[in-house]
């Protein structure tokens, strides 16, 4: 019940039912007045044109016997009447059923009726008389005073009474007639009221579910537009705005996918605050920051989600409403970090940071100040020594030829090392550059790398070092590969790990095959290199060796160019932590396939 009052139903039946009820009621009120007073006014002229007739029979006919048949047929079983003379008493009485004498009394002595028959005048009156028809019963009459006329003479009166239950029956059929018509114009009403909201709210419960859909974001729900009138015109409109909703949904989610690609795939680290400092989006490099910060220091650094650093940056960006750029270090590592406000119209809701690992870039200044001072260092002792000599030579100090050979020798020697750290820089120049030439061609692995043994076996004997190379038998492994460069690399690889071994270690070569690539490996037992240098080893003017001596030292390009040749291969080259001591240099190239 509840549902159809709510229902626009409920309330359009309920309104057109109040308004013809209200209609109804006041047009029944209304014409059962009319009725009445109608059927009333139309009694009394019956009983004037009665009483009328009833004085021309009574002045026309002497007999009483004939006068009384006449009269009785005139008057109705509703209707009585009496001729009174002027004394006020009755002369003929034409009264059919009950109550005849107090009837006649009651009108007799009726003030208003005695005074008519004196002045001669008609009276109409309604009066409460017995009934004609139940003993006991009192009822309404219509009783009218017809005075009569003899010659020039005052004659007497005809009183003429009529029950108006016949009257009050005509009303009530009436009644009945417009209660029926009432009932019968609600049935209707409430037909056509329930038709003609059905055809209003049949297409507004379709599109109270669609709206529903679209809410739950289904913007493909369309309405079918079956009419020209306004509801139509609604569903017409409703479907073009689930179109426009879902373009520019889809608009949206690609520019958040789109802002989203972006965020993910930068490497700075971005974060939006709130007003209230808390963190409203973050990217994964931002995440994984604040992330490693927290385990780190965030449950000592206080209540902050945040380093103390940046909330402090943050406060005075949103109080002040000013950028701010500076750099910080968090857990070892250098960034740069740039905060900027973010406006809601004139306010101020929150503040985006941009946070740049500099770690490199401080480690690439520190490689860079390490180079001069390393190139310094090398070119400054050699550059000393051949002064030195050279002006002893000039000056004539030399007093054997033996000291002049000895002295030309050592700078013959580090002329030699000035000029193998100028090649060095030159082909890593022209690696970076791109316009380093490889010169490829087959080669068989196992008797080059043999060969390479070799050659180092007699540096080996005289560092006490045991120089051995494993492999396969009958193995063949070929490449394609320029072996000038390769044999390059090696001869690097193989030097540095005789030289950083002490006596008695080992140095072992070995080649294996990994599916369809080569694995070189240089394994050796020496000091090692620390594990927090070995990122970094391969990285140009990097010396993992801080002390710079001339007997082991070299000038930090070695392992740089060895890189740059493998990368040119297509090839990797790595280095790890030997299981117990010295370090493994690993270096991976095609397998020329058979």
């Amino acid at each position: 019940m509840n549902r159809i009052w709510n229902s626009i139903v409920g309330k359009l039946w309920a309104t057109i039912l109040l308004l013809v009820s209200f209609v109804l009621f006041i047009v029944t009120a209304l014409l059962l007045e009319f009725l009445d007073d109608f059927h009333t006014q139309q009694a009394e002229e019956s009983l004037r044109r009665e009483a009328t007739t009833i004085g021309k029979i009574v002045n026309d006919h002497e007999s009483q016997t004939s006068m009384n048949l006449i009269i009785d047929d005139i008057l109705d079983d509703e209707t009585n009447a009496m001729i009174v003379d002027t004394n006020g008493e009755v002369t003929h009485s034409f009264h059919k059923g009950l109550n005849k004498d107090r009837i006649e009394n009651k009108v007799l002595y009726e003030s208003m009726f005695y005074a008519a028959e004196k002045n001669n005048k008609q009276v109409v009156k309604e009066m409460i008389l017995p009934s004609i028809n139940e003993e006991n019963v009192m009822e309404q009459y219509l009783v009218l005073s017809y005075p009569l006329e003899k010659g020039e003479q005052l004659g007497s009166s005809v009183i003429i009474y009529q029950s108006l239950e016949a009257v009050h029956r005509t009303t009530e059929s009436t009644t009945r007639i417009v209660f029926l018509s009432a009932f019968i114009a609600f049935i209707l009403t409430t037909f056509f009221a329930f038709f003609l909201s059905t055809r209003i709210t049949s297409p507004l419960r379709g599109l109270r579910q669609a709206a529903f859909e679209l809410s739950k974001g289904n913007f493909d729900t369309r309405l079918p537009v079956m009419q020209n009138d306004e509801i139509g015109q609604l569903a017409t409109a409703f479907n073009q705005m689930g179109r426009q909703l879902k373009y520019h949904v889809e608009l949206i989610n690609q520019d958040k996918e789109q802002l989203s690609s972006i965020l993910t795939s930068m490497t700075d680290a971005v974060i939006t605050f709130n007003r209230d400092y808390t963190i409203l989006l973050s990217n994964p490099q931002a995440e994984q920051l604040l992330q490693n910060w927290y385990f780190k220091n965030g449950a000592q650094e206080g209540n902050h989600h945040i380093p103390p650093a940046i909330f402090h940056m943050l406060e005075h960006v949103i109080t002040f409403a000013e950028e701010v750029e500076d750099e910080l270090e968090l857990g070892g590592q250098f960034y740069g970090i740039s905060i900027s406000p973010l406006y809601s119209g004139n306010s101020i809701r929150g503040a985006v940071a941009v946070l740049r690992d500099m770690t490199d870039q401080h480690k690439l200044e520190k490689l860079r100040s390490d180079f001069i001072a390393n190139v310094s260092h090398e070119l400054r002792t050699p550059i000393s020594m051949l002064q030195g000599y050279s002006e002893a030579i000039i000056d004539g100090v030399i007093t054997s030829d033996e000291e002049r050979d000895e002295m030309v020798q050592i700078i013959h020697d580090e002329s030699k090392r000035m000029g193998r750290l100028v090649t060095d820089l030159l082909d890593l120049a022209r690696m970076e550059s791109g316009h380093m030439r490889l010169y490829k061609d087959d080669l068989s692995m196992i008797p080059f790398l043999d060969r390479i043994v070799n050659k180092f076996m007699q540096v080996a004997r005289e560092a006490n070092v045991d120089l051995t190379f494993e492999f396969l038998e009958d193995t063949v492994l070929i490449s394609n590969v320029d072996e000038d460069r390769m044999e390059q690399v090696l001869t690097n690889l193989i030097d540095n790990a005789i030289r950083h071994t002490p006596d008695g270690g080992s140095v072992k070569l070995g080649i294996q095959k990994q599916v369809d690539m080569i694995e070189i490996t240089v394994t050796d037992t020496g000091v090692g290199i620390p594990q927090e240098d070995l990122p970094y080893i391969f990285e140009r003017f990097y010396k993992a060796d801080k002390a710079r001596t001339r007997g082991k030292g070299g000038t930090g390009l070695g392992l740089a160019i060895a890189k740059s040749i493998i990368d040119s291969h297509g090839g990797k080259i790595a280095a790890t932590k030997g299981d117990t001591e010295g370090t493994i240099f690993s270096c991976i190239l095609p397998l020329k396939k058979m």
